[in-house]
């Protein structure tokens, strides 16, 4: 039964925006139906007049390292997981995974331990886990430490793979790790992906032909394409079942090098992630990784020695970014911040759309796409 309405608002479906509906919520926190907005079930319960704002699905961030000042590896803990969803929220993340950069098992064990007991104590939007790493290549490790680094054996498998009431998603290097043990995470029900890679275009094929199901940032942190090596890039771009995160911000992928990979992929194959940092809704530009302050300057994040250590970036500004750098429509921006990470992560019969029967996770934007509100599990907070 619908308890509320949401009017007048640009609403997103399948086939574009439509002002012409309304959107009905039950009181579970999910979505009874759309409904055109003259119909009597709009004005039945409570109306929640949304201004002629852009309502669209709620962004969903498979990459998070941290935000609100809390990194994830400093901070292994079920109130962390709560302040990073808080800050990124604010820009339009009703979904995400806690993000561990490369670390020793009994930390990832702590992140694993906290990310079950955050989604079993309902902390708003989190899904899951994501490792990235410590299974990745020394010659294209970023800010992660090559100290860290190791082939997993069977018990180590287990732990990495043991989250049984979210997602699992493990950045790994097809090159360092035995192809067995990439079939065994998949069995054991992780999605796997390759970053973080020197791989060849063959060493590529042969993890996607084991179970990659995709890759982390791409372009970043991995063997390039060129003419006679295609390289880990090459693999990505020309196969057409693999999903590609990519960061949106400006700096990390040049403009043109993303509209060669909107233009290789099959639509939906491309979503936003955001690899964001402590700094995003915090005022402090600066944290501590192994040890190391790393500061961001302009807005671009980099350790002592010059490397790329994830990003600043949220969710709301990829989306305006891909609107305005890459001069992508609205529907598709907000879909590849929605639609395509859910889809990615087995989550489409649960959110990422706005449809009936799915939960209400949803953000209101207004005429300069910035976030104004929003929902998870029909739950609304405005942003000040």
């Amino acid at each position: 039964m619908a308890t509320r309405a949401m009017v007048n608002a640009r609403v997103l479906v399948d086939d574009g925006f439509r002002d012409d509906l309304a959107v009905l919520l039950d009181d579970g926190g999910d979505i009874a139906a759309l409904v055109p907005a003259g119909e009597a079930r709009a004005r039945a319960g409570e109306v929640e007049d949304l201004a002629g704002g852009w309502l669209v699905p709620g962004f969903i961030d498979a990459q998070v390292n941290g935000g609100g000042g809390v990194l994830f590896n400093n901070d292994t803990s079920v109130e962390a997981i709560a302040a990073i969803g808080r800050a990124h929220r604010r820009f339009g993340t009703t979904g995400f995974l806690p993000t561990l950069i490369s670390d020793d098992a009994e930390v990832m064990a702590r992140a694993i331990g906290a990310t079950r007991a955050a989604i079993a104590a309902g902390v708003p939007g989190v899904l899951g886990v994501h490792l990235e790493g410590p299974y990745i290549a020394p010659a294209r490790k970023g800010t992660h430490d090559a100290g860290k680094f190791r082939v997993p054996d069977a018990a180590e498998v287990a732990m990495a793979t043991s989250l049984d009431n979210g997602i699992t998603l493990i950045t790994l290097a097809p090159e360092q790790v035995p192809l067995a043990t990439i079939r065994a995470m998949a069995a054991r029900g992780a999605i796997v992906v390759a970053g973080h890679t020197a791989a060849s275009y063959e060493q590529a094929r042969a993890g996607l032909e084991a179970g990659l199901r995709g890759f982390t940032h791409l372009y970043n942190a991995m063997s390039p394409l060129q003419g006679r090596e295609p390289g880990a890039v090459g693999a990505a771009l020309e196969d057409r079942d693999s999903w590609c995160g990519v960061i949106v911000d400006g700096v990390h992928v040049h403009p043109g090098s993303l509209r060669v990979a909107l233009a290789a992929k099959p639509r939906g194959k491309l979503f936003l992630v955001t690899d964001a940092m402590p700094m995003v809704g915090a005022d402090d530009p600066a944290f501590a990784l192994y040890g190391e302050v790393i500061t961001a300057v302009d807005g671009v994040v980099r350790n002592a020695a010059g490397a790329l250590a994830g990003s600043a970036l949220d969710m709301a500004t990829a989306v305006r970014n891909c609107v305005r750098l890459l001069g992508l429509p609205l529907d598709e921006a907000a879909r590849m911040a929605s639609t395509y990470p859910a889809d990615f992560l087995g989550l489409d019969g649960r959110c990422g759309r706005i449809a009936a029967g799915l939960q209400a996770d949803l953000v209101l934007l207004d005429e300069s796409l910035a976030v104004r509100s929003t929902w998870i599990a029909g739950v609304r907070e405005d942003v000040a």
